[in-house]
């Protein structure tokens, strides 16, 4: 009898874990030519420099990815409990490997066609790089996400209305994380 109850109680723990295996997104690698994982980013990523959006590129993505987002933020500056977004980008097509350097502002790109850039902590769409205070060093996080959906996304959506958005859809996930400091004068 206690081998029989051993047996239900392990198919009972297999049945409800494999939700959650389930909802584990697969890892993506993402890399730069330019910004390089735990280093500063480069001067012409920042405010400080030309404020030009950096080339990404990713692997590791599911067979089953059907669109890409990436959201680069500060973790280390919070305003209402949310860190500081830089950048929002989204319906980024799923053969895509990543994402060209220096992107126009603006909502609606041509490349990647179809991808669209939503509103920054600066209220602006698209790209805007680091500027933190003097003192500290900030880590700065881009990450991209796998979908498994072709998303009916709406232009103008911020970092928290594309995540509630994505709920249930990422199966990849992946970031690259830098850092970015300003010395006192």
């Amino acid at each position: 009898m206690r081998i029989r109850d051993g047996f239900y109680a392990l198919a009972v723990t297999a049945v409800l874990a494999a939700p959650v295996a389930a909802q584990t997104p697969a890892a993506i690698a993402v890399t730069s030519p330019t910004i390089k994982a735990n280093e500063t980013i480069p001067k012409d990523h920042t405010a400080d420099g030309r404020n030009v959006s950096p080339a990404f590129a990713w692997t590791g993505a599911p067979a089953a990815t059907k669109q890409f987002a990436l959201v680069f933020d500060d973790p280390d500056v919070a305003f209402g409990g949310q860190t500081f977004v830089h950048w929002v980008i989204y319906k980024i097509p799923a053969t895509a490997t990543g994402l060209p350097a220096e992107l126009p502002m603006g909502a609606t790109l041509t490349d990647p066609a179809g991808a669209i850039q939503g509103p920054s902590g600066f209220r602006q769409m698209g790209y805007r790089g680091p500027a933190p205070p003097p003192g500290k060093p900030h880590h700065y996080t881009f990450t991209v996400y796998a979908l498994d959906a072709d998303l009916p996304l709406a232009e103008g959506l911020n970092r928290n209305a594309l995540m509630e958005a994505l709920k249930g859809h990422i199966i990849g996930q992946g970031s690259l994380v830098a850092i970015y400091e300003r010395f006192p004068k």
